[in-house]
């Protein structure tokens, strides 16, 4: 996506970067949230918010097993209408310019999204979750059980056995 650089606000700054090359992600499907537009998305997601679907492409559809165990799961992906050359941010609203890794703004040099969402329910290569913050069709990079609610079995034997 070109960024104009006429879309800053005061006292915000930004790089003048050639185009990355240090990284390949593989986007393993795209989210279905009612966000269309970047005004619709709430700030943070809301683990009562709407119904949302994370659709997985079908080689990583097996990927899926035993995700039904975890009531809560992290999900990572692309906010690929996110500009990624601001070193410094002026959120709206705010008033004040503080650094780009000080803030949980979509826009950042890479940038990677992040939701702890509430597991609905599975339908076979699909998950329909509440909790998300993105726009319709968003690319979908991983998913995880919340770290809160996951033990290790390595864990689990020991306790077992001390």
């Amino acid at each position: 996506m070109e960024q104009d650089s006429t879309d800053i606000r005061p006292g915000e700054r930004l790089a003048h970067l050639a185009p990355a090359e240090d990284a390949c992600l593989r986007f393993i499907g795209r989210i279905a949230t009612p966000f269309l537009t970047r005004e619709d998305c709430p700030r943070q997601g809301d683990l009562d918010g709407p119904v949302c679907r994370l659709e997985v492409d079908p080689p990583w559809s097996d990927a899926l097993d035993g995700i039904e165990a975890f009531e809560t799961i992290e999900v990572l992906y692309w906010l690929h209408e996110s500009r990624r050359d601001l070193i410094t941010q002026s959120p709206r609203g705010d008033g004040q310019t503080r650094g780009t890794f000080s803030l949980r703004s979509p826009v950042r040099p890479n940038p990677i999204g992040t939701s702890c969402v509430r597991l609905v329910r599975r339908e076979g290569a699909v998950l329909v979750v509440r909790g998300l913050d993105c726009l319709d069709g968003t690319p979908l990079l991983d998913i995880k059980p919340d770290r809160c609610a996951y033990t290790p079995q390595v864990a689990e034997k020991a306790a077992d056995h001390g």
